[in-house]
Formats: structure tokens, C-alpha cells, sequence
């Protein structure tokens, strides 16, 4: 699966790993995080992320 990095922090998201401490389960695809989701490490939306 294609991971999606922050190009503000660096951080990345897996979705394999999804991010369950913020609402999005393992295993969830890019495309299924919720649009209001933000970096769990500087909240910049969505569309700060690019694909790695």
C-alpha cells in the first residue's frame, strides 16, 4: 500500500497501521480517512500530505 507523508512534519501515514489513536482504524486506505482528520503530530489537514 502506498504510504502518504506530511510535507510540513515528515510524519508518515500507513495504512496499514492506520492512526487508532485519532479515530482511523489498521487498515484503512488514504482515500477512507475521514476529510477532517488531521497530522497527529503539527494538525495540518489532508492535503498537506503527499504520496511516498
Amino acid at each position: 500500500m502506498t504510504k502518504y507523508v506530511c510535507t510540513v512534519c515528515g510524519y508518515v501515514y500507513d495504512p496499514e497501521a492506520g492512526d487508532p489513536d485519532n479515530g482511523v482504524p489498521a487498515g484503512t486506505a488514504w482515500e477512507n480517512v475521514p476529510e477532517d482528520w488531521v497530522c497527529p503530530l503539527c494538525a495540518v489537514g489532508k492535503d498537506m500530505f503527499e504520496a511516498q
